[in-house]
């Protein structure tokens, strides 16, 4: 057995509630969505871990994508033709389905969060929530990949169920 690799196992702290039902035609990011509205449950025993989290305007939304159901380690992503490593992506078909999304932070009212700026199916369990920190959390990156031949600017793709 390869002492490298260990069982991981996390537990819900929350579900997202949003207006997408399945996969075909939620956004492929936040940015392609901004005045998309949901809210976040989180779980009562979790719920003393939001004080001071109104303090924030956006948040790190941490998730599983509990929907994907293939993790090839190539895949064609949207915004491009041309098959790519699946670690050179933002596609949801991963080995971890783990997702992430800043969102921006409406209002809390007990240990619900509503948010907008969404592109996360509805039901989906919530893993962690992080504060958006712009000092940690913004970059100014001089290489972007294959994104380079994409007006980003411009994304408003929806998800066309290439992944489910």
């Amino acid at each position: 057995m390869d002492n490298n690799r260990n069982t991981i196992s996390y537990q819900p702290v929350g579900i997202i509630h949003s207006p997408f039902k399945d996969s075909i035609g939620t956004p492929i990011q936040p940015v392609a969505s901004p005045n998309s509205r949901a809210t976040v449950e989180i779980f009562d025993e979790y719920a003393e871990g939001l004080n001071d989290i109104e303090g924030f305007s956006h948040l790190i939304l941490i998730f599983h994508m509990h929907l994907i159901k293939k993790s090839p380690l190539k895949v064609i992503p949207f915004l491009d033709t041309d098959e790519r490593g699946v670690f050179a992506t933002r596609s949801p078909g991963r080995p971890n389905p783990i997702g992430f999304s800043v969102v921006q932070l409406e209002k809390i009212k007990g240990n619900v969060l509503y948010i907008s700026g969404i592109d996360i199916i509805d039901g989906t369990p919530l893993l962690d929530i992080k504060p958006f920190v712009p000092a940690f959390d913004v970059r100014k990156a001089n290489k972007i990949g294959w994104f380079e031949k994409v007006d980003i600017e411009k994304v408003t793709i929806k998800d066309d169920g290439r992944f489910c």
